[in-house]
């Protein structure tokens, strides 16, 4: 009967993950109607708006393209980008800039982590914080913590019982019995990831259920102006951008999945 106690172990790993994983969702839920301590009282601008659909990497590629179109800065879809009006126009572009360093040109992937980990943006981020519309980076990181311990159950889960209808010596008649005991704990893994990402994980990560409401109402960007494009981009990310090579540059030094 040692497949009895393998399934123990798969009960324990299953519980004790969705309990943790089950009391951050509830910490996150209570979250932005105790943190909000102000109503928001401006329009967000651009890179408010970016961090709340994409993070600190999505106001990096807001900065690197507004400076791009209004040539201050060249991007090549080889993944360089060269200096051309070493003025910034705000703090996030200073950073950029001050990123690419004083030989006036830098490959693009380096800069945006640079710009992204930058003081102008973490002030940003505690901006939205502080009205309630961010999600804290320690709650977030906690949130996926308790996600992955919750996957990483249900992997054990699996394993466990394919190594207990594996034992040596076990009867085959119970190999039907056994699978069936350790789906319960593989069913309460995998209800518990679904109800949690209903529950704590909208569109944006990054953005608390005010921020995702206020990103919801946002009307759709119309093609044509800079400030279009601008906008389309801080909402939807890289893949708003119709130039293939200009798309392909601030896609440099990643993947075509993390640029969105």
């Amino acid at each position: 009967m040692l497949w009895v106690v393998l399934l123990l172990v798969a009960w324990g790993a299953a519980a004790v993950s969705c309990i943790r994983l089950c009391l951050v969702t509830a910490g996150a839920a209570r979250w932005p109607a105790e943190a909000a301590r102000e109503p928001v009282l401006h329009e967000l601008n651009l890179y408010e708006t970016a961090f709340l659909a994409g993070g600190p990497h999505r106001v990096a590629d807001l900065a690197l393209l507004s400076m791009h179109l209004r040539r201050r800065l060249l991007l090549a879809h080889t993944g360089w980008a060269t200096v051309v009006d070493p003025e910034g126009r705000d703090e996030v572009e200073r950073t950029v800039i001050r990123a690419i360093g004083p030989e006036g040109q830098s490959r693009i992937a380096p800069i945006r982590a640079s710009a992204a980990a930058a003081d102008a943006v973490r002030t940003l981020a505690d901006r939205l914080v502080a009205a309630g519309l961010a999600v804290p980076h320690g709650t977030r990181t906690t949130l996926a913590s308790a996600v992955r311990a919750v996957r990483g159950a249900a992997v054990l889960v699996v394993a466990l019982a394919v190594a207990a209808v594996l034992l040596p010596g076990q009867d085959p008649a119970y190999a039907g019995p056994v699978v069936a005991w350790f789906g319960l704990p593989l069913v309460l893994t995998l209800g518990c990831l679904a109800i949690a990402r209903v529950e704590a994980h909208p569109c944006s990560p990054w953005a608390s259920p005010s921020g995702q409401r206020w990103l919801d109402s946002l009307p759709a960007p119309e093609h044509g102006a800079d400030r279009d494009l601008l906008a389309a981009v801080a909402v939807r990310g890289v893949a708003a951008v119709e130039d293939p090579e200009l798309r392909a540059a601030l896609r440099s030094g990643r993947s075509a999945l993390s640029s969105h």
